[in-house]
C-alpha cells in the first residue's frame, strides 16, 4: 500500500466487508513464468470485490477525499484524462452512469481507493488467478470455448461501460472480470519479463516492446489475457485510459 504520508488519507469508516468473494489460494501456472524453470506460482487465500468499483462509489470516495477531484489531483498522480468522462468534478453525468464502473482512473488514485476501505489493489497473479475461473469451473483456461469466449467480449467496443454485475458470475462469485473493463493491479509495472530489454532503458519508445515480452511468456494460447499484460505493463502510475477501471482486494484472513 502506498504511505500514509503520501495519500494523506484517513481509513474509511465503513469498509464495505459485504462484496467482496473468498478466494481460496492454490497453486497454478500463469501466463508470466515466476522465474528461469520455474512453471507454477503459489497464491494465497484472498478476497476480491465482486465487482469493479463504480462511479458512484468513487465518487463518494473524491467527496470524501477531495485531493482525488480531476480538478485538485496533483498532476504526478494522475494524467489529463482522469475523470475526463465525468461531466464535472463532482458529477459524473450521462457519460458515466452511476452503477457503471469508473475509468479514466490513475493507479495511485485506484490504490488510494482501496486503501480508504481498508483494502489493496490484488496483485497480477491474483487477478489471473481469479478470471481463470468460468461459470462452473476454477480453472477453465484450457477449454477452447472459454477462450473463444474471451477473446469475443475483448473485441467488443463501446463508448459507455455497462451496468457491473449484469453478466455471468464465475466460480468463486466474482463478475466481470473479462467482458466489461480492464483493471489495474498493484504490480502493473512488474509484469514482463526482463528479456523483453525493456529494462535496458535506452530506448524511451517502451511500447514497441509489450508485443516482444508477450513472446516470452507461458501459455501464448491464451491471447486475450496476454493482451491484458501487455496493455497493463505499458503503462505509467499516473496514467488513465477510457477502458481502465479497478476493483480491490483483501487478503484471505481479513473480514
Amino acid at each position: 500500500m502506498l504511505a500514509a504520508g503520501l495519500l494523506a488519507l484517513s481509513a474509511g469508516s465503513s469498509a464495505a466487508t459485504d462484496g467482496y468473494a473468498a478466494i481460496d489460494g492454490g497453486t497454478f501456472r500463469s501466463v508470466l513464468p515466476a522465474g528461469p524453470g520455474i512453471e507454477q506460482v503459489d497464491v494465497a487465500p484472498f478476497r476480491l470485490a465482486k465487482t469493479p468499483v463504480t462511479n458512484a462509489q468513487f465518487l463518494a470516495f473524491v467527496q470524501k477525499h477531495p485531493q482525488w477531484r480531476r480538478d485538485r489531483v496533483a498532476g504526478l498522480f494522475a494524467d489529463q484524462s482522469y475523470l475526463q468522462s465525468w461531466a464535472n468534478p463532482v458529477v459524473p453525468g450521462a457519460g458515466a452512469p452511476a452503477d457503471a464502473p469508473v475509468v479514466q482512473v490513475s493507479w495511485f488514485a485506484a490504490s488510494a481507493y482501496c486503501e480508504s476501505v481498508e483494502a489493496r489493489l490484488p496483485t497480477w497473479y491474483e487477478w489471473e488467478y481469479a478470471a481463470a475461473a468460468d461459470e462452473t469451473r476454477t480453472d477453465a483456461r484450457s477449454d477452447p470455448a472459454f477462450r473463444a469466449r474471451m477473446l469475443s467480449w475483448y473485441a467488443r467496443t463501446a463508448d459507455t461501460p455497462a451496468a457491473v454485475g449484469k453478466g455471468p458470475v464465475n466460480a468463486y462469485g466474482v463478475f466481470d472480470l473479462h467482458a466489461l473493463v480492464w483493471e489495474w493491479v498493484s504490480d502493473f509495472n512488474a509484469l514482463m519479463v526482463s528479456t523483453d530489454s525493456r529494462d535496458q532503458g535506452e530506448d524511451p519508445d517502451l511500447l514497441k516492446f509489450c508485443g516482444a515480452g508477450a513472446i516470452t511468456m507461458q501459455d501464448k494460447e491464451n491471447y486475450a489475457v496476454l493482451m491484458r499484460i501487455a496493455m497493463l505493463s505499458s503503462l505509467q502510475g499516473a496514467y488513465t485510459t477510457a477502458n481502465l477501471g479497478f476493483r480491490c482486494a483483501r487478503d484471505g484472513d481479513e473480514p
